[in-house]
């Protein structure tokens, strides 16, 4: 109970701006207003700026014309009550724990430039090390020079071993001596950061496609984990972005970072919603421990409090 709470805390801090904008917005709609139809667009639009999208709200808004024809739903604080529970619904089968039951347990981490791939990799091997576990990085983000050197810190920070090439290798090569180096040394996790742009999408696609080969070739089963790491403020580019390597690799799960920097926290639901992919972590903080396990009732608790 005691983590639940901190969690939750630290969720409140981390979702100011959407807490505020949805409460700002909705005490805003309802003072000294008639529930009518012209409050039942100005709520969907409301819903649709905290990006939810078009579906989330106008079904939201159905289900409201409901409840207020049955007396239901009279003030604010009546719709917010509606609001959670529906958002509850919406996001029912949306958590995932991650896969550690391999050994080694590899995470391939994939996502565009910006979103925070390297750091959420460098965030998650310091949870992981602070659990005891051992852990190896991979840095298959050749491409980007920069990406080598800041995962070499993040490793020195956790106490993680990195394997790596010079900028410009192969990425493939770096893997294969990732996989190989984690089975010798018997490592609990492998974590991939990946390169988050090449000369086209259509060659991005292609190499990350051939990683997971490259992997699965020298570890049948593996990588246990595909994770995209999505960041919150890129809005419906991001869900594009989703999709694209979705189809690419098959992802296992979503990272979605950088929450506390937007006050469109509704887009959680929205990317449920749409791409049905099991969001494992959410991200609300620069800091370190900023990286938590996403759970739904926690999230909502801090998005729309009781």
């Amino acid at each position: 109970m005691r983590l639940f709470s901190a969690l939750t805390d630290r969720l409140r801090e981390g979702l100011q701006k959407s807490r505020e904008s949805f409460r700002s917005g909705l005490d805003r709609l309802f003072t000294g207003r008639e529930v009518d139809e012209a409050l039942f667009e100005e709520l969907t639009e409301l819903m649709i700026g905290a990006d939810m999208g078009v579906s989330v709200a106008e079904a939201f808004t159905s289900t409201l014309r409901e409840e207020v024809r049955r007396a239901r739903v009279s003030s604010a604080e009546d719709v917010r009550g509606l609001l959670r529970r529906e958002l509850e619904r919406g996001l029912e089968g949306s958590a995932a724990s991650l896969s550690l039951d391999a050994h080694p347990s590899v995470w391939l981490l994939l996502g565009v430039n910006g979103s925070g791939k390297t750091t959420t990799v460098g965030k998650l091997a310091h949870m992981l090390r602070a659990e005891g576990k051992s852990v190896i990085l991979a840095a298959a983000d050749t491409f980007r020079a920069a990406a080598i050197e800041q995962l070499d810190e993040w490793g020195a920070r956790a106490g993680a071993i990195v394997v790596k090439q010079q900028a410009g290798a192969d990425p493939a090569a770096v893997v294969f001596d990732a996989v190989k180096a984690a089975g010798a040394r018997q490592a609990d996790a492998l974590l991939i950061d990946t390169a988050g742009r090449l000369q086209t999408k259509v060659n991005l696609m292609e190499e990350l496609a051939k990683l997971t080969r490259v992997i699965a070739k020298q570890l049948p089963g593996a990588p246990h984990e595909r994770l995209m790491v999505l960041d919150a403020t890129t809005g419906q580019n991001g869900l594009s972005q989703a999709k694209l390597f979705h189809q690419a690799v098959g992802l296992t799960g979503l990272v979605v970072t950088k929450l506390d920097g937007t006050a469109k926290g509704g887009i959680i639901v929205r990317i449920y919603q749409e791409l049905g992919i099991p969001i494992k972590l959410i991200g609300v903080g620069e800091r370190v421990d900023d990286l938590h396990p996403f759970d739904p009732k926690a999230f909502l608790s801090a998005l729309l409090p009781d």
